[in-house]
């Protein structure tokens, strides 16, 4: 029977009005810290505490490990919530529930009981919520009142210590590794950002790492011994042994402190892939030991070799051969160099890229400009962005002394610079075997991977 009690004055009558007020809380930019999410939950009654949280940091990798742990978890009989950012194609896919994107009807219902308490934070003294506040909240309330999943994958947007999804007390820790990424946010130095990254662990919660920057590694130990915490380090507590490596099909053992598996695959591309599922079999066991949690093994194969992850060297036309991934800082675009190195086969690369002003970009393009034939760079359609011609005059500088790539054109607008990225890639013989590449910022992944796929612009966004 439908509700037809009118609506308190101010709520939003369909979920495009509400997520509209969402995104226009984005001028108020990204504010470190947790006064303002403590208090939008006290207000809504704590629906973090009914849930058991797995908190997944770091800065490459997260959402690979989130993909893995949400797949096998759902393959095994669990209710599985999943909280990743940012986006690639609609608001909804950062909020899912086994799997599914949070429906129109639990948006408009849970932003018109969350938009009061953001309204009256918004006139005291801490002023309002952000857009990323105000979405936690949102997916908080989702999980807490309305589809109680038995896990919740908990990614962090940044950083960790001051990221506002560290209003919650996890059952495990996770943090995948520690690179140069959200400097001007997180701090100049590795052990600035592998502080805040170690800031979500938590008293007594065991914690799962494949930080290998001794710096980063030493200061994760350390705080997780201040806190009582049990680390499981990759290389120390667990590790891997890949066993045969082909593009769509990585096959690996895993050996850890309670016990070995054999034979386990994934079909994400990339070295890194075979790191991030270990780092994701290593939690699932902790959750076995200290939780009781049941995964067959069968199970365990399935959900890692079903796992997708879509942006991350992802085939998106076979003719062109056009992959996407969003390498946005120089540990994901030395991942990104490496698979090219070990798992496609080319003759030719063109390679098109755009990326956000706030990243390490001489360093990320040591990695990739030695094997680049034409470089196009452009820019995302997204209100923060790296100009075209500044990102273009750092290539042009290594360029003179690397001596490739051999072309850079720059194309301000995407959509012509994909054109000209295909042009490049047809203007071949016929014996040549030309790979393109789409790279850099998520924002540029997102808008290429809509409009190739589905001819249609992204949502994208924070």
């Amino acid at each position: 029977m439908i509700d037809e009690r009118p609506l308190p004055v101010g709520s939003f009558r369909t979920a495009e009005e509400a997520m509209a007020w969402i995104m226009g809380l984005t001028s108020f930019g990204i504010r470190p810290g947790l006064d303002r999410i403590r208090l939008l939950m006290e207000a809504l009654g704590h629906p973090e505490r009914r849930l058991k949280f797995i908190h997944v940091a770091g800065t490459n990798g997260k959402g690979s490990v989130c993909a893995y742990l949400t797949n096998v978890l759902h393959k095994s009989g669990y209710d599985v919530g999943t909280f990743t950012s940012p986006y690639l194609t609609s608001y909804a896919n950062r909020l899912q529930y086994n799997g599914q994107d949070i429906d129109d009807e639990s948006i408009l219902k849970l932003v018109n009981r969350l938009k009061p308490e953001a309204d009256k934070l918004a006139e005291g003294e801490w002023g309002s919520p952000t857009m990323f506040e105000v979405t936690t909240a949102l997916a908080l309330l989702y999980y807490g009142t309305v589809v109680y999943p038995d896990y919740v994958v908990w990614e962090t947007g940044l950083g960790g210590r001051l990221d506002v999804t560290n209003i919650v007390s996890p059952v495990v820790t996770v943090i995948t590794n520690v690179g140069h990424d959200h400097m001007d946010v997180l701090g100049p130095t590795i052990a600035d950002i592998a502080s805040e990254k170690a800031g979500i662990i938590k008293p007594g919660v065991p914690v799962i790492t494949a930080a290998g920057h001794p710096e980063a590694a030493a200061i994760i130990r350390e705080t997780a011994a201040r806190k009582q915490a049990t680390v499981y380090a990759l290389g120390d507590r667990f590790n891997y042994e890949p066993v045969s490596i082909q593009e769509n099909e990585q096959m690996f053992t895993f050996q850890g402190p309670f016990r070995h598996v054999q034979s386990l695959a994934v079909t994400l591309n990339g070295a890194h892939q075979l790191v991030n599922a270990a780092v994701a079999v290593m939690t699932l066991e902790v959750l076995r030991q200290y939780y009781a949690l049941i995964v067959d093994d069968g199970d365990l194969e399935a959900g890692l070799r079903e796992t997708a992850w879509p942006g991350r060297l992802e085939m998106v036309s076979k003719s062109p051969r056009i992959l996407l991934d969003g390498a946005h800082n120089p540990e994901g675009m030395e991942a990104l160099a490496a698979a090219l190195r070990d798992v496609y086969r080319f003759d030719r690369l063109n390679v098109m890229m755009a990326m956000m002003p706030n990243k390490n970009h001489e360093h990320s393009l040591r990695h990739i400009l030695p094997m680049v034939d034409t470089l196009v760079i452009t820019e995302p359609d997204f209100h923060k962005k790296m100009a075209a011609g500044d990102l273009a005059a750092v290539a042009e500088k290594l360029q003179a002394e690397l001596g490739s790539p051999r072309d850079i054109i720059v194309e301000p607008d995407w959509r012509r610079a994909l054109s000209l990225l295909r042009e490049a890639s047809t203007q071949v013989s016929e014996h040549e075997n030309p790979l393109s590449v789409v790279t850099g910022t998520l924002y540029l992944i997102a808008d290429v991977r809509s409009w190739l796929l589905h001819g249609t612009n992204s949502e994208k966004g924070w």
